[in-house]
């Protein structure tokens, strides 16, 4: 994921955490916020529980590249933070790409392929 796109600040994921919209899956939740500005920033988190540094790292780069390909077809004017849970650790690039289609889909925030 390129870093123009990449949610940075403490204070972005705090105001993020505190005002958005969760969704839930089994191997990652998607926290949604509505932004007035034209474009889209993503963060992505890795409790401890997920594991050690190793295993947190693994997550966030597999959340990271399951989401690249996707990140045309969502809505501008968002702020996301892609939360791992422990079990994406032992999940496939294809299985997380599956979640993150389904929880982008229940949060609506796809923009359908006829419109793009």
């Amino acid at each position: 994921m390129q870093r123009k796109f990449r949610l940075t600040r403490s204070e972005d994921f705090k105001r993020v955490r505190r005002s958005g919209k969760s969704y839930a899956h089994p191997l990652v939740v998607l926290i949604v916020q509505v932004h007035d500005q034209p474009r889209l920033k993503v963060g992505v988190a890795a409790g401890r529980t997920v594991g050690t540094a190793v295993y947190r790292n693994r997550a966030k780069r597999l959340l990271r590249e399951a989401l690249r390909p996707l990140i045309p077809n969502i809505r501008s004017g968002l702020d996301l933070i892609l939360i791992a849970r422990p079990s994406l650790v032992s999940a496939t690039l294809e299985e997380t790409r599956q979640a993150l289609l389904t929880l982008l889909q229940r949060a609506q925030i796809l923009i359908p392929l006829n419109e793009s």
